[in-house]
């Protein structure tokens, strides 16, 4: 394996399994819940949050500090290897900018080592996606450099598909006012959301009902997949497995050789995006958010 380490933050959403099996650094993000004191998003039960969500708690985020950059990644410097940093949007966090200037302090002092870092300008298992393919190049061989060239020039094709299922934790955000979360909810309309070429969130749609919506996200994918050069689907959910197993089948069925990787939208993300929410990522033909 190639001698740098891949540093990335707890909103990639990446199952543990893979994050185990690549070795990937994962610097934290925290959540408060109902002002309680903060907790690293590792250390939440997926699971029970989502039912505080539902029985009403308020969830609230912040970003990856200074300080647990630092430790981690002059531990990694100390220990003779580069790094390669992969954050998550810019766009929806102050994480990468914070890790971005810790890497910049960190090149003054290690100005042995090669330290690179990318905005992914992505989210959740989208932001995934990208750390997974830089862990795959790695593990074929290629240098830092090369890896960090690879994931600049495919960042920006990676789509992002989503749905909420709850309105009201968007009208939370302030990214619906109350009186569309109201009536959203009579007449079941479901949202559809992109991120966007500056890595942030779009609403470009909305359709009547879960069903609807979840076919809509299918189609969305089929318009601008481009598996035959990268063969993979990440699909994120907040605690609506059948939902997401119903989506993959449909994928599976019309792309039968395409890997599917399913996860958990941690509690990050979550507390933006309420349970029920899915994203369904992977690379696409075109620029982010383009479908045309």
């Amino acid at each position: 394996m190639a001698n740098f380490e891949i540093f990335t933050d707890s909103s990639c959403d990446l199952p543990k399994a893979v994050v185990e099996q690549f070795d990937l650094k994962v610097m934290q993000l925290e959540v408060i819940i109902d002002d309680k004191p903060p907790v690293l998003n590792r250390d939440i039960d997926i699971k029970d949050f989502y039912d505080q969500l539902r029985n009403g708690a308020n969830a609230k985020t912040s970003a990856v500090t200074l300080g647990h950059f630092e430790e981690n990644m002059t531990a990694v410097l100390e220990a003779g290897k580069d790094i390669l940093y992969l954050g998550f949007s810019s766009g929806l966090s102050v994480t990468y900018n914070n890790g971005a200037l810790v890497l910049e302090e960190l090149k003054e002092k290690y100005p042995e080592r090669t330290i690179l870092y990318t905005d992914t300008l992505c989210g959740s298992i989208g932001q995934g996606l990208v750390v997974y393919y830089a862990a795959k190049l790695r593990e074929e061989g290629k240098s830092i450099e090369e890896t960090l060239e690879a994931v600049v020039a495919m960042k920006d094709r990676v789509h992002h598909h989503v749905t909420v299922n709850d309105l009201f934790f968007l009208k939370r955000g302030g990214r619906i006012s109350a009186a569309s979360a109201v009536a959203g909810t009579v007449l079941q309309f479901k949202p559809i959301i992109i991120v966007d070429e500056n890595g942030k969130l779009s609403n470009i749609g909305k359709v009547r009902g879960r069903k609807t919506s979840i076919n809509e996200l299918f189609s969305m994918l089929k318009k601008v997949q481009k598996f035959e050069e990268l063969p993979y689907v990440f699909i994120s959910h907040s605690d609506c497995l059948d939902d997401v197993n119903h989506l993959a089948d449909m994928i599976k069925a019309e792309f039968p050789n395409t890997e599917i990787l399913i996860g958990d939208i941690g509690p990050v993300i979550g507390a933006h995006t309420g349970p029920g929410a899915i994203a369904l990522c992977h690379l696409g033909t075109t620029t982010k958010g383009v479908l045309e």
